[in-house]
């Protein structure tokens, strides 16, 4: 305190200079309008700059908010997307009354259908990820406390992703689509009507993280370049649709009666952020029933 007294008794005379300074600008802004003006319009620029940086700087450190928000958004309209394909995709069919199908009371329009809504879509971030093995994987922030199993089907908003594995807890690890082992039944979307629906398996390459192959389409079959490739719906693992990647070349092998097709990938999986694991509430039924009934199955 006796410094802060020495300091003011020191600089009394510059302390008094400057009071009397601002109390001189006061009275002529208070007493001039056109000064008034024009300090208030400077004052209020020079506000809005300080408020906006102080706010891009609240925003860099709230994304991880914004980011899970947008997740829960993105899976909420991904659901809502998947009961309008079902409904499409079945409005041309009579209602049932089974217990496994459901009214759909949101959708007011369609009050007198009832169709099965299987799949349900839980978001995830990736925390661990590999692409340059022969046999990758992913590891996912949730696990058995969020309701995942393993075998469940693994997407996000670019396309397919693989498969869970493992499950712990709070945590699972996921056999992605650049694995080895990794079989996705698939179907060609194309522009031609006898190529459209082609079935057929969708690998690996072991070589390229960008690059996949599709196996098992016959030598009959039209193929053009830049069709895309989709999930085939054939296995209770993943919904109908979901990209896989798009076609770039075709090659016959003489001693084959499949063509090799390459395609290239829709998922950047060096960008991997968030996913979304595809809960099937039916899968252990469908399953039960296949092993049952001795059916061989592409995954």
């Amino acid at each position: 305190m006796r410094n802060l007294f020495a300091f003011i008794y020191r600089y009394r005379a510059f302390l008094v200079f400057i009071l009397l300074e601002i109390g001189c600008v006061y009275l002529i802004i208070r007493n001039n309008k056109y000064q008034n003006a024009a300090f208030f319009n400077s004052a209020n620029f020079y506000a809005g700059q300080v408020l906006a940086f102080r706010s891009q700087v609240f925003d860099y450190f709230r994304l991880v908010q914004v980011n899970q928000a947008l997740v829960q958004e993105n899976t909420q309209l991904k659901q809502q997307l998947y009961r309008l394909q079902v409904i499409r995709s079945q409005d041309s069919l009579p209602a049932f009354s089974d217990s496994v199908f459901i009214q759909t009371d949101s959708i007011p329009i369609f009050d007198s259908l009832k169709v099965r809504l299987a799949h349900e879509y839980i978001p995830a971030k990736v925390i661990n990820n590999s692409i340059r093995q022969l046999n990758n994987f992913l590891t996912l922030n949730i696990g058995a406390a969020d309701g995942i199993s393993p075998g469940m089907g693994v997407i996000s908003g670019e396309g397919l992703i693989g498969r869970v594995k493992s499950v712990s807890p709070h945590f699972a690890t996921v056999t992605s689509l650049l694995h080895s082992k990794m079989f996705v039944a698939a179907k060609i979307k194309s522009r031609l009507p006898g190529t459209n629906n082609t079935i057929g398996t969708v690998k690996w390459d072991g070589e390229d993280a960008r690059l996949a192959l599709l196996d098992y389409v016959p030598l009959d079959k039209k193929i053009i370049k830049g069709d895309t490739i989709i999930s085939s719906g054939y296995n209770a693992v993943y919904p109908e649709g979901v990209l896989i990647g798009t076609i770039l070349s075709a090659s016959r092998d003489p001693d084959k009666s499949f063509y090799t097709i390459k395609l290239k990938l829709a998922v950047d999986f060096s960008r991997l952020s968030f996913v979304y694991v595809v809960k099937n509430k039916f899968q252990a039924e469908q399953d039960s029933l296949e092993i049952k009934s001795g059916m061989i199955r592409n995954e």
